[in-house]
């Protein structure tokens, strides 16, 4: 394949106040890298986009360098090694990095991925990042057992689709997930297998969870934050454990809400526990051969919610994910 001399990639224009608009973006023509010793040339095919990257437009001080205004922005990517210098990785192979947001990326550290063990847009959620975070902070974060009623937040998104399923195939008593509509309940419901689940808009979310988990909550995989951790601490056991994944809810907000019941958690004795999936590295072998025989035989299922037309549609996709329009994994085709 003839690489061409230019290629497309999107630059942070601006750090967005609430939520991103397209102006906070640039699409750039930029010279294409030449790779050097011990790199890959790679013409990426899929990109991912994700909630976290939204605390990396904020110059804000945080447990990764937030993004460089007027530079490329960087995430999850899957694509075709077109030059290689690293053994083990030829020319063909499919791998994937963290160079998207860009036609062509130039990497030293990828991960070979193979197409015939499942589709390579997996490698970017159900068998990759998304994934692993939600068998970590399931199983070794919230310390899972059996015969726990468990309650995911965002239950439909990449991570908690993954979250709900893991805990139902690992003997929970209930799982319980929350989403933003009509049609994501009935997805995990009639398409995921969980015990119950409603659309935090239709209500006091506490009421809700409150009806759903009758004999309260053992564990809580957190996506949302705000009103649905409070909705959590109110419902909870005692000593639940709690995994603090992300804050969507509070993301695009300079007014972020609660919980205003935290001391509950006190009396509760309520574990409530933060986490970063790069700290659960040690779980991928026993994740890719659990989770990936699951994917394989129909036990765990999953959605992805692919944007077409390339690159310039990369900035509506991550805007339409933050605003919950994905069900499953969201990612654009390049």
């Amino acid at each position: 394949m003839t690489v061409p001399s230019t290629a497309l990639e999107v630059h942070l224009a601006s750090r967005p106040t609430g939520f991103p608009t397209p102006d906070d973006f640039a699409l750039v023509e930029a010279p294409v890298p030449t790779p050097g010793p011990g790199q890959l040339l790679v013409r990426n095919t899929f990109m991912s986009v994700d909630p976290y990257m939204r605390g990396r437009m904020n110059d804000a001080k945080s447990y990764v360098p937030p993004f460089a205004l007027g530079a490329v922005l960087e995430g999850g990517a899957v694509g075709e090694v077109l030059v290689s210098d690293v053994p083990g990785i030829a020319v063909g192979d499919t791998v994937a990095h963290f160079a998207g947001w860009r036609e062509y990326a130039v990497v030293g550290d990828a991960v070979k991925v193979d197409p015939e063990v499942a589709p390579v847009s997996t490698a970017l959620g159900v068998l990759g990042m998304p994934g692993l975070t939600a068998y970590a902070g399931l199983l070794d974060v919230a310390a899972f057992r059996e015969g726990d009623t468990v309650f995911v937040s965002g239950a439909a998104g990449a991570v908690g689709q993954v979250a709900g399923q893991v805990a139902r195939l690992r003997g929970a008593k209930r799982v319980i997930g929350s989403a933003g509509s009509a049609e994501k309940v009935a997805y995990l419901v009639e398409e995921l297998g969980f015990d119950a689940a409603f659309d935090y808009h239709d209500g006091d979310v506490r009421d809700l969870l409150a009806a759903a988990a009758p004999e309260g909550v053992d564990v809580y995989f957190d996506n949302t934050g705000g009103p649905q951790l409070e909705a959590a601490l109110a419902s909870a056991n005692l000593y639940a454990r709690f995994a603090l994944c992300g804050a969507i809810s509070n993301y695009n907000t300079d007014q972020p809400a609660g919980p205003r019941n935290l001391s509950l958690a006190v009396g509760k004795r309520v574990t409530l526990r933060g986490f970063l999936v790069r700290d659960h590295e040690h779980l991928r072998p026993a994740f890719e051969r659990e989770v990936g025989g699951w994917v394989r035989d129909g036990s765990l299922r999953h959605r992805e919610t692919i944007t077409t037309g390339g690159l310039a549609n990369a900035p509506a996709a991550f805007i339409g994910m933050l605003r919950g329009e994905n069900i499953g994994k969201a990612l654009v085709a390049l």
